[in-house]
């Protein structure tokens, strides 16, 4: 085949055959195609797009870059879930022990944090000791031992995604659905999994903006997974405000922890009962999403997903004594209040801002070789719809960078939208998509 004849027919806005996909991924992963060339695809399909075909053959091609689990040796099914990212988003910790407790394997590669949101790895590593670069072998062992695995992508799971990402991070290709879509799903499917429950996020704090890119996206993931027949159940979810008030990744362990002892974090808590209860009706222990919550309220209630959490901690070797006793957790030198300064409701939360002050705290990367503080972040007290009294504390500020703290006060003094007339709150959960 002839690279440049490729380009030149994405360029022209026709559709390419699986092979033509193939040949072009199977060769830029092996250094025969240079970035220029596939740098050239990559704007040709972005503004063209690519349609369903195209998108399942990309995705695809990316999956069988790598290694693909087989996990048919492990009993029973196995499923896991997918957030697109979000501030305060820590459902993860939450619902993979709740999900294994009741008797459904997670096998779950997770990411860092990206830009203004966290990242699952960085949250985990927060816990002293606690490692997710485990080999493959060691990621089968403790999922076959106890149900459950969290690791980070390691260099056999989809490499072309990894190469490919990397180019459209600096070619301003990014925000393409087809991309996005071969992306997440090649490293999902590449862990063996029989369904994948979906977090499409939508608003302020999300890459989605728009409902209906969400929506769009949502689609696309569905599509391609049912292309390679596996099941799937997407929620679209509300991104206009912090998920729980606990944003940073000690703070977001801590907060988990409070969720699998039984304290009702309204947000948070309903959100990962539906994901895991949709995780339990794809693993097939229940026949209905609502049965799937009850079963997953019985494994909080019995402690069951608390034990389990400290289980996976145990054998990722994680110090399990601060996860028991999370008040003995090293704390930040500096701390700030930030109080309401006048009196109204609250109207808009600009979650973007949140973010990006928790990441001038420490608790994100401004570059690649930036250290996280796993210590820093933020408690926001404050919710959309709420009544606020002038005085009213909004947010605590923790960090060991004073600097850090004044950047993020301003932030956070502007993200926050008062008004006199009453708002609505809103509503988590905006859809979910069978």
């Amino acid at each position: 085949m002839n690279t440049v004849e490729l380009i030149k027919k994405k360029r022209d806005g026709k559709a390419l055959s699986s092979e033509e996909i193939s040949y072009l991924v199977e060769n830029y992963t092996k250094k025969k195609i240079p970035d220029y060339q596939f740098s050239a695809f990559l704007m040709a399909a972005f503004l063209n797009g690519l349609n369903k075909r195209e998108t399942s053959a990309l995705t695809n091609s990316m999956l069988y870059s790598g290694k693909v689990l087989n996990l048919d040796d492990i009993h029973g099914y196995k499923i896991d879930k997918h957030s697109t990212g979000g501030v305060g988003d820590k459902t993860s910790l939450i619902i993979a022990p709740i999900v294994a407790a009741a008797g459904v394997n997670v096998p779950m590669i997770s990411g860092r944090g990206l830009g203004h949101t966290g990242g699952t790895l960085d949250k985990l590593e927060s816990i002293p000791g606690f490692r997710t670069n485990l080999s493959l072998k060691v990621y089968k062992k403790n999922l076959k031992k106890i149900g459950a695995v969290l690791i980070g992508q390691t260099k056999d799971i989809a490499p072309a995604d990894k190469l490919i990402y990397s180019l459209r991070d600096v070619t301003a290709t990014v925000e393409s659905i087809p991309f996005i879509t071969a992306s997440i799903m090649s490293k999902k499917l590449a862990e063996g999994i029989d369904g994948l429950v979906l977090d499409v996020k939508t608003g302020s704090g999300a890459f989605m903006k728009k409902n209906s890119d969400a929506s769009e996206l949502a689609n696309s993931l569905i599509s391609t997974a049912k292309s390679f027949n596996k099941k799937v159940i997407a929620f679209i979810t509300d991104m206009n405000q912090p998920l729980g008030k606990y944003i940073g990744n000690w703070f977001e362990v801590y907060e988990s922890i409070k969720v699998l002892q039984g304290e009702n974090v309204n947000d948070l808590l309903e959100l990962s009962l539906n994901l895991s209860g949709a995780m339990l009706l794809l693993g097939k222990k229940v026949s209905t999403l609502k049965e799937g919550i009850e079963l997953s309220k019985e494994m909080i209630k019995t402690g069951k997903a608390f034990d389990k959490f400290l289980q996976i901690a145990e054998h990722q070797n994680g110090n399990i004594f601060f996860l028991k006793n999370p008040g003995k957790y090293p704390r930040s030198k500096y701390s700030e209040k930030i109080f309401s300064g006048s009196s109204g409701y609250v109207k808009k939360i600009d979650t973007y801002k949140i973010g990006m002050a928790a990441l001038e705290l420490g608790a994100g990367r401004k570059t690649k070789e930036d250290k996280i503080d796993p210590k820093a972040g933020i408690i926001f007290h404050t919710a959309l719809g709420e009544k606020l009294a002038k005085g009213k504390l909004v947010a605590e500020l923790f960090s060991d960078n004073k600097n850090g703290i004044e950047t993020a006060k301003q932030l956070i003094n502007d993200a926050v939208l008062i008004s006199k007339t009453k708002s609505r709150k809103a509503k988590l959960i905006k859809k979910i998509i069978h």
